[in-house]
């Protein structure tokens, strides 16, 4: 089965997905920003830390 006729199959279980983000040490959903707040999210570079070797 492809990725689409899954996706098809399942259209009517999927839900809306919110994503927070941490502004100013509190939570808040990325829907509520305004156009340029929502340009700055994309813009930012997204990193995986690693294991330190102490």
């Amino acid at each position: 089965m492809t990725n689409q006729e899954l996706l098809e199959k399942n259209m009517e279980k999927r839900t809306k997905c919110i994503i927070y983000t941490r502004v100013m040490g509190y939570h808040r959903p990325i829907e509520s920003f305004n156009i340029g707040k929502k340009g700055e999210h994309k813009q930012r570079v997204k990193f995986a830390e690693s294991k330190s070797n102490l």
